[in-house]
């Protein structure tokens, strides 16, 4: 990865191309070894103009030679690649040593069982072209209105797998189709009623044609950017200036961040974007780790407009369309604000050649208000120390909808996720009336109902590689001689033992919580050393039982299931997930029941988005919150952050006077 520390504009310095060889098992891959694996693979022959590359990404070594590596030993690195052969809809899985020059593993997939790999650029195209060289889809349009086929705008989807046996073995996509009347028009505004296309990309045909009675084009403008539809923009608004004279308090160094006793190794691939190794935390003179690995490993997007042009919607953003590669190149003063340290990251192309996406990481410090504070009158003191956060995050583009994910780190211990969802809903035509799957959002136009649902994949090691989850609900006590007045509730602790056990949902009525646990390590009062998942509980998947979505999404379909880690299980879905019927990922994992208690484990935490558009969410929408917290509890001996000091204030005692940010009477750095 190459750094940009930014302070007052982006660095413009052409980014460089690494050709060291990578000093940790754990580096993302360089641009000369995607290179590298492109060359090695041509001369193998496995390389044709209709091959193209679906996954290209590290293959990371099995945590224990990791754990075991110390700077000097050999570092091994395996690529593991997924190539597709348009012509003949072939795909193989590979696994690479470069530096070997051989490849470790091969094999070809069953289309039928386990579908394809991504949608590629390329298919945005081809679908245009074969739906519009299509008479009866040109008479469709036709039919509603649409003669100008330069102003149809054709969106290629991933298709999902509803038992169309003509599907099985061919790279299909469905298209729906908006008119943007201008280039700066939101085509989004305008979607074509009542009609959706099943395009066979391999043979290059529709398949077929389905259209309901819906037929018209929503006309209002959704330019959100033309002055006529924002209207004049407000001068009331005065400018916040975020200056640190001094600098950041954090280091990047080889790819390892540290602040305020965090590190944390950053990576980075195609299908998951940003990744986070080694987490750990410095408590006096131990090094403590807390978590191996943390990702967005999946995503569903599930809609819930009934109408048969549209109840096919469900898109795999991860798996089906790169978030890594769909990265957004961040903006100062847009995108991050303040100090900025940018990271570039590397990708490969459906060519297999690498790209730099300039400016792919924002890091940076945000004040966070209060830390702690308390007024003693006894003891005559007043004191407050000031939270602050690391913020680490990237922005990714999926068609109409934008995703930020933003990991914080307190100065506490604390570990956060913060989704937020922007961008355009998605939009189709409206029938009218109380049509209970869509939003009317203007004159004609819908936005379904819809969820986006995350899956965190969280590989820990809170003080090691022996970890035990427990569930703990709160719990009221009856009245009885030990509770004479019936005012005492405690919580109630289960243990979960195998994989199927660690399979939960989120209760919010007994403010359910999941505590993972060392078993090899305890604190000074004798307890073990823990963090809790703190999950927000909203809905998981809201389909039917025996949905095809739900065969597919069954990862969404519960907020925890917890694994005994296992090196290739990296995707909650499954590897591929485009035309895959279902069943694989982590319904698949936890088949063998494994025991998760005292072992090495990965939670995989379910969580996301409910949305029933809102008037308010168009032409553009408003950020959207959704996240999680991992809180340390019991994992230090006491408060971590007494040494944290009054910045710009003196220590005030009953003797001293006040002189600082604490005292009264007074004006410091923080401005009051």
């Amino acid at each position: 990865m190459t750094i940009h520390l930014t302070h007052d504009h982006s660095s413009s310095a052409p980014a460089d191309v690494e050709t060291t060889p990578a000093s940790h098992p754990l580096a993302p891959l360089g641009a000369a070894e995607i290179a590298g694996l492109r060359t090695f693979l041509d001369a193998q022959g496995l390389v044709s103009e209709s091959t193209r590359f679906s996954y290209v990404a590290l293959r990371e070594p099995h945590k224990r030679d990791v754990l075991a590596w110390r700077p000097g030993d050999p570092v091994v690195r395996e690529i593991s690649v997924l190539l597709t052969d348009l012509a003949t809809s072939r795909v193989d899985e590979l696994v690479v040593d470069l530096a070997a020059e051989r490849i470790v593993e091969q094999r070809r997939l069953d289309i039928a069982s386990e579908g394809f790999g991504p949608v590629f650029d390329e298919d945005f195209a081809a679908a245009d072209e074969i739906v519009k060289a299509d008479p009866a889809y040109v008479a469709a349009l036709a039919e509603r209105g649409v003669r100008d086929l330069d102003t149809v705008v054709v969106c290629a989807l991933s298709a999902g797998v509803f038992g169309y046996e003509d599907e099985v073995g061919v790279r299909v996509v469905r298209a729906l189709a908006f008119v943007q009347e201008h280039p700066s028009d939101s085509c989004w505004a305008h979607p074509v009623g009542g009609l959706v296309a099943h395009v066979d990309l391999t043979n290059r045909r529709i398949l077929r044609l389905i259209e309901t009675a819906e037929r018209h084009v929503p006309e209002t403008s959704g330019d959100y950017l033309d002055p006529a539809v924002r209207g004049p923009e407000r001068t009331t608004l005065k400018p916040i200036s975020i200056t640190q004279p001094e600098g950041v308090s954090f280091t990047l160094v080889d790819g390892v961040l540290t602040w305020q006793n965090w590190s944390v190794r950053l990576g980075f691939n195609g299908r998951e974007g940003l990744t986070l190794h080694q987490l750990g935390f410095r408590d006096g003179e131990r090094d403590r780790p807390v978590m191996y690995r943390g990702s967005i490993s999946e995503m569903v997007v599930n809609y819930g407009d009934a109408s048969p042009t549209n109840a096919w919607q469900n898109y795999y953003d991860v798996s089906e369309y790169q978030f890594g590669r769909l990265a957004n190149s961040l903006e100062l003063g847009c995108d991050c604000l303040g100090d900025i340290t940018y990271v570039d990251a590397v990708v490969a192309d459906d060519l297999g050649a690498p790209q730099t996406i300039r400016n792919a990481i924002c890091i940076h410090e945000e004040d966070y208000g209060i830390l702690w504070k308390h007024s003693d009158a006894f003891a005559g003191t007043s004191e407050t120390r000031r939270q602050r956060r690391l913020v680490i995050s990237f922005f990714v583009t999926v068609g109409n909808y934008d995703y930020g994910f933003y990991w914080h780190l307190y100065l506490d211990g604390r570990v956060e996720l913060e989704a937020k969802a922007t961008g355009i809903v998605f939009t189709n035509a409206h029938p009218g009336g109380d049509y209970p799957y869509s939003t009317e959002i203007a004159p004609g136009l819908g936005a379904p109902v819809h969820q986006h649902l995350f899956s965190a994949r969280l590989d820990m090691t809170v003080d090691g590689t022996a970890n035990a989850v427990d569930e703990i609900d709160v719990a009221r006590v009856p009245m009885d001689a030990a509770n004479p007045w019936g005012n005492a509730f405690t919580r109630r602790h289960t243990r979960l033992r195998t994989e199927r056990e660690g399979v939960r949902d989120a209760d919010r009525s007994v403010d359910r919580v999941w505590r993972i646990s060392s078993t090899e390590r305890t604190n000074h009062l004798g307890r073990p050393t823990s963090y809790v998942l703190l999950p927000e509980g909203k809905p998981t998947l809201l389909v039917a039982d025996d949905a095809p979505v739900r065969k597919r999404a069954a990862f969404a379909t519960h907020h925890l299931w917890v694994t005994q880690y296992e090196r290739d299980e990296m995707w909650a879905a499954g590897r591929t997930t485009n035309q895959n019927p279902g069943g694989a990922g982590l319904p698949a994992y936890v088949a063998a029941d494994r025991s998760i208690d005292g072992e090495d484990i990965v939670l995989w935490h379910t969580f996301g988005l409910t949305h029933f558009p809102r008037t308010e969410d168009w032409p553009i929408m408003p950020v959207d919150y959704v996240g999680f917290t991992l809180t340390p509890d019991g994992f230090f001996d006491r408060n971590p952050t007494l040494d944290v000091p009054d910045l710009g204030a003196h220590r005030t005692g009953p003797a001293e006077s006040s002189t600082g940010c604490c005292g009264s009477g007074s004006s410091c750095a923080c401005g009051h």
